[in-house]
């Protein structure tokens, strides 16, 4: 077993926006263990897959 070794893991969670509403982002955390007890997180790399919501009104047209 290495003492000091890195580990990347991704899993996939739901977010919020104000905007957008709930989205599901693939989130990667890169972290760095020791003696295999997580101390430190080197980097954190969310990415949102989302696009623009289609608003019903605007699509409406008015003869």
């Amino acid at each position: 077993m290495k003492i000091i070794y890195v580990k990347r893991e991704s899993n996939v969670r739901e977010v919020y926006r104000t905007r957008l509403g709930r989205l599901n982002s693939k989130v990667t955390y890169i972290k760095k263990y020791f003696l295999g007890l997580p101390f430190k997180t080197i980097h954190k790399y969310t990415h949102t897959f989302f696009a623009k919501k289609n608003n019903r009104v605007e699509k409406m047209l008015f003869v």
